[in-house]
């Protein structure tokens, strides 16, 4: 088979026409600020479990080989490389018989390990376009439960979409824009209107969660200041571990580190 793709005057078409770049739907939020948003319904939402670091920083991933989960959330099957860290570290935890030591290793476990986050779809009225953000359990929680508040609203109800607070201690709110004809623009409030009866398009979601490999993952394991040696790895190396992994590690409710994406 040739190295060549196209030769002559297609190669020379192919070099001129201009290449249709896909532009992410997803809208920075970044403490300190606030989004103007029309929500299309109160379940326009992902799921996905990741890990990452705020200190030292490790940006939010989630492994090309996706974990086995339960219902629970537990990892039954194909357990990542960091979840295998963790579940070493929690171990260690076990057998500690210092109170503080044991406590000290299952916060450095809980911090390796895949927690769930959760991508919000709404309509940004300063344009018009559908747009998520990418929140923690916990940001996510709260925004869930003023939704079902107003569920009976939302076509009539814009929101503030708020990101406060810094470092882990961010706080997400969603406040409901009761004066619309004095807090919304004209460009708002007829964006607003256009999106009426529109659907969230899910494809929106896609490609936006950086997924890494196994020799990505143990180099940031690295960064994290886990000993890798204990998995059998070393970086360039393949990993020995085993694919599976027990029921004995409780997840860890997530804090509310800003999101950290590449």
């Amino acid at each position: 088979m040739s190295l060549f793709t196209k030769k002559g005057a297609e190669a020379v078409t192919s070099a001129q026409a201009t290449k249709e770049e896909k532009v992410s739907a997803h809208v920075k939020f970044n403490a300190g600020t606030t989004l103007k948003v029309r929500f299309l319904s109160t379940t326009d939402s992902v799921e996905y479990f990741a890990h990452g670091l705020y200190s030292p920083t490790v940006p939010t991933f989630a492994p090309k080989v996706t974990p086995e989960r339960n219902a629970r959330g537990y990892v039954t099957s194909n357990p990542s490389v960091w979840d295998r860290a963790a579940d070493l570290l929690y171990a260690d935890a076990k057998a500690e018989s210092d109170a503080k030591k044991a406590e000290e290793l299952r916060r450095q476990a809980g911090n390796l390990k895949s927690k769930p986050r959760y991508l919000v779809g709404f309509v940004n009225l300063e344009n018009g376009e559908q747009g998520f953000v990418d929140l923690t359990k916990k940001q996510a929680d709260g925004i869930f439960a003023a939704l079902a508040k107003y569920a009976k609203k939302l076509d009539k109800v814009a929101f503030e979409l708020s990101k406060t607070g810094a470092s882990t201690n961010t706080v997400v709110s969603l406040t409901p824009i009761l004066d619309m004809d004095e807090d919304l623009t004209d460009k708002e409030r007829e964006n607003f209107v256009k999106v009426a009866g529109q659907p969230f398009d899910f494809e929106k979601f896609e490609g936006f969660v950086t997924m890494l490999d196994e020799a990505e993952q143990t180099k940031n394991l690295v960064i994290a200041g886990f000993d890798i040696a204990r998995l059998g790895l070393s970086i360039g190396a393949a990993s020995n571990a085993s694919s599976t992994q027990s029921d004995e590690s409780t997840p860890i409710e997530d804090g509310d580190e800003p999101e950290m994406t590449f």
